[in-house]
């Protein structure tokens, strides 16, 4: 079974992971810097705790 497709970036970042941020460039680096390490198994959970507060400020409907 497939994913449906979804409609991307020009990074390759699903658009609908930065619509709604401020600075949709510096969200699409944040998301794929991120998925690289996390893929690398070299994310550790300060880190992820900083990635959730910075994402917070970027994002316009983000909970606060």
């Amino acid at each position: 079974m497939r994913f449906a497709k979804v409609k991307k970036t020009k990074g390759g970042v699903p658009k609908v992971y930065v619509k709604d941020a401020k600075n949709k460039k510096k969200a699409e680096k944040e998301i794929k810097s991120t998925a690289k390490k996390y893929k690398a198994g070299k994310l550790t959970k300060a880190e992820m705790n900083r990635i959730v507060k910075m994402r917070q400020k970027n994002y316009k409907n983000a909970k606060k």
